[in-house]
């Protein structure tokens, strides 16, 4: 089968795209037929040799899948061959990758597909429709009628925290960085979208919630937590889930005289049980319209390495050349 692999860490240019053996799944294992994979930062970190821990020699690159079952392990209770299927939480703890024609993956990891769901949709919610879940409502508890700020609500993460926030009844502001994404913002529900180049953030952010904000969702590898904690309502919350570098300076005193939480958290440490709870509601709002996959670039898989740096040049480097994800089909 062909794959997009890497033999050793290193950049974009270490993937190769070659034949690699088809495993035959064993135990409660699946064999996915790969309709379409998503692009993620981690995957970029994992590639580098940024994260730690032993990859499989050759590594196949790629956590999101899309796809159809082709085999199961004799354990398998739940899929079988024909069914459609989606997952994540792969190429991670010695697991490999999803960027090949095929994928062995464990049956814990995967979900059905909803019927009028693409694959490319599927793929593309994979991991950040499933870390907005948990951070949203397994650790912030977000309720109806509160306010939630999220910092680029076109983003990956960013778009799926804004529709999930509006699926439950939140009121929500967010960012953009042109008018093109503060009007796409704005068709995904968001209450006020801010143009962050063009409109002054704190005074916005001010008018729209002169209380102060309940939750603040912060996407950004540096934070200012003295703007985060100015807006604060009473009892606030933020949640962080970037910059395994940052080392910010953190205003102690106002967090907590305002009587406020701040979580932190990887969607990869949920279990697989949490990780299948949070799938229901995904399948649910897809299937209803509720949650729409934001795609950037759509491309074919024989073209990882050019992803990987497309992904990159955004994540790393502020490029600004992508909005949404990059879907890779074999």
């Amino acid at each position: 089968m062909k794959a997009a692999y890497i033999v050793k860490p290193g950049p974009p240019e270490s993937i190769v795209y070659g034949d690699l053996p088809m495993k035959e799944p064993a135990a409660a294992q699946v064999r996915v037929k790969v309709a379409a994979v998503a692009v993620n930062p981690i995957d970029t970190y994992i590639r580098a040799g940024m994260i730690g821990g032993t990859l499989p020699e050759p590594f196949i690159v790629g956590c999101d899948v899309a796809g159809t079952v082709d085999a199961v392990g004799p354990e398998v209770k739940l899929f079988q061959p024909g069914d459609r299927v989606w997952g994540s939480n792969q190429g991670l703890f010695g697991r490999q990758g999803t960027f090949a024609e095929y994928a062995v993956i464990d049956s814990e990891w995967l979900y059905p597909t909803p019927p009028q769901v693409s694959d490319r949709d599927a793929a593309a919610t994979a991991l950040v429709g499933i870390t907005a879940h948990l951070g949203l409502f397994e650790h912030a508890q977000l309720k109806a009628g509160e306010t939630l700020f999220v910092r680029g609500g076109t983003g990956g993460v960013g778009s799926c925290v804004v529709q999930m926030a509006k699926a439950i009844g939140a009121r929500v502001i967010t960012t953009a960085g042109s008018d093109e994404k503060v009007e796409a913002a704005r068709q995904l529900g968001a209450d006020a979208a801010i143009n962050y180049k063009t409109q002054d953030l704190d005074l916005a952010i001010r008018a729209f919630a002169p209380g102060g904000v309940n939750l603040w969702w912060e996407t950004l590898r540096q934070q200012n937590f003295d703007q985060i904690v100015s807006h604060l309502a009473r009892r606030g919350r933020i949640v962080v889930m970037a910059g395994r570098d940052a080392r910010p300076p953190f205003p102690v005193g106002p967090f907590y005289t305002k009587d406020c939480t701040m979580y932190g958290f990887a969607m990869f440490n949920a279990a697989a049980d949490e990780q299948r709870q949070v799938a229901g509601d995904i399948n649910r709002w897809l299937s209803e319209g509720k949650l729409r996959a934001q795609i950037g670039r759509v491309m074919p898989l024989a073209q990882a390495a050019a992803a990987h740096r497309l992904q990159e040049d955004n994540t790393l480097r502020g490029a600004g050349t992508l909005s949404g994800k990059i879907v890779l089909e074999p």
